[in-house]
């Protein structure tokens, strides 16, 4: 079980101490920005992967001296009026850092230039020899499962596949039967959090930016989720939960919680 701490879970943490973390908790890999979130808490320091060679030569060393895998680089976003040509320097740092692969969405309204768009991020990542995940949620261009498989079997790229975070997944709608239906070999990550099953915020984003809860605490079938999720498919934590760092408790306390709750119940579907 490769299990892995995703970037919004951390709140803008520098990147080796969330190597040095996820090697602590006994996990496999992490995801990483170039940039801390712009809501990170203020205790911790700005830094940047583009503008500071030393903290990349530094993030290189801790990922090869933890054993930690860089599964994907995340922020290539597919844009109104942005060309995901302008990406490539930044897909140039992933693939200097060792990252995998990248991470990408659709905000693009318009679907015919969003799939145009997916192709030519999906060339540019391949050069690179990184994979890509498509990830999506209810306010995106493809915004419901069967939707996101025909884009992505639309564009048709080797190196192009899903990814599953479970709150989006059931909040567009999703369930498992028509996961287990899918072609296990297009799913390329799945993201395991908790959350209720209908939102109770207006703005969708800040509740998954800002605040889901710890696997096993909230509304989610994810033991079902999790029993149709290819078992060689790595599983992030995307779990952010900023009451707990507005009440004062340590991050690295309230990650080791998420992971364990994670841990158990991955185990627990996998028994079934």
């Amino acid at each position: 079980m490769d299990l892995g701490l995703n970037t919004l879970t951390l709140f803008g943490m520098p990147p080796v101490d969330q190597i040095k973390l996820a090697a602590d908790l006994g996990c496999g890999h992490i995801s990483a920005g170039l940039e801390p979130v712009p809501w990170k808490p203020h205790y911790f320091p700005d830094w940047s992967l583009r503008n500071d060679p030393q903290l990349r030569r530094d993030m290189t060393a801790a990922l090869s001296d933890h054993g930690i895998a860089l599964a994907f680089g995340e922020g290539c976003i597919i844009r109104p009026q942005v060309d995901v040509s302008s990406y490539a320097a930044d897909l140039d740092l992933f693939a200097e850092l060792g990252a995998q692969g990248a991470s990408t969405v659709s905000m693009e309204p318009d679907a015919s230039r969003a799939l145009d768009q997916l192709a030519a991020l999906a060339g540019l990542t391949a050069e690179r020899q990184l994979a890509l995940t498509f990830e999506y949620a209810p306010p995106h261009t493809f915004n419901t499962l069967d939707t996101v498989v025909a884009a992505v079997k639309q564009v048709d790229a080797p190196n192009l596949r899903l990814l599953i975070d479970a709150m989006h997944f059931f909040r567009t709608g999703g369930n498992v039967d028509q996961l287990a239906a899918v072609d296990p070999d297009l799913i390329g990550y799945a993201q395991l959090c908790d959350a209720r099953m209908v939102g109770d915020q207006e703005d969708y984003y800040a509740e998954a930016m800002y605040e889901r809860s710890c696997p096993g605490e909230g509304e989610l079938p994810l033991r079902d989720l999790l029993t149709v999720i290819p078992e060689d498919v790595r599983i992030g934590l995307e779990v952010p939960m900023q009451s707990q760092i507005e009440a004062g408790i340590d991050l690295r306390q309230t990650v080791g919680r998420i992971v364990r709750a994670s841990r158990r119940l991955i185990e627990s579907s996998r028994q079934h």
